[in-house]
């Protein structure tokens, strides 16, 4: 995948919702899953959609959440939503993520660099932002597709 194309295809993750990150069930590929709306003036239904990061060989995943956040949201509570009302704290129970700034490319990327002259495939860097993660992902190609409602992440197996 060229970058213009890999450019392209994130740009669709700006100001959505991440609903899911992780490695597959296989544990090579590394997949989000974006929850994708349009102003509702534009007629476009919300999506679901599946972010593959094919022959992924490094995955960082940071908080982003303050440690004074932090320290008043470890109550269990707010791992559910209606149990987290009238909680001071981050409510993880929303079970999203604000994809913002969003996704980048990491330019000139030394890892990208060393696993491709490593392995004979180019490989890119790619930043991911949300209000609670910091996601930085080494891979060397990017399938995108639709995904049912209902989707969990061990239902679809390969690329």
């Amino acid at each position: 995948m060229d970058a213009a194309a890999l450019e392209l295809a994130l740009d669709e993750l700006f100001d959505q919702a991440l609903v899911h990150h992780g490695y597959t069930d296989y544990m090579r590929d590394y997949e989000l899953i974006a929850y994708l709306t349009s102003d509702p003036r534009t007629g476009i239904a919300p999506t679901h959609r599946r972010f593959l990061f094919r022959n992924c060989v490094e995955a960082t995943c940071r908080s982003t959440v303050h440690p004074d956040t932090w320290q008043v949201s470890l109550d269990d509570r707010l791992t559910t939503h209606e149990t987290a009302a009238d909680l001071d704290g981050f409510v993880w129970g929303v079970r999203w993520q604000v994809l913002y700034p969003g996704a980048s490319i990491v330019p000139n990327s030394a890892p990208a660099t060393r696993w491709s002259q490593a392995i004979g495939l180019d490989f890119h860097e790619v930043r991911v932002e949300t209000n609670a993660h910091d996601l930085t992902l080494v891979f060397s190609d990017l399938t995108v597709t639709d995904v049912p409602l209902g989707y969990t992440p061990f239902t679809v197996t390969g690329g």
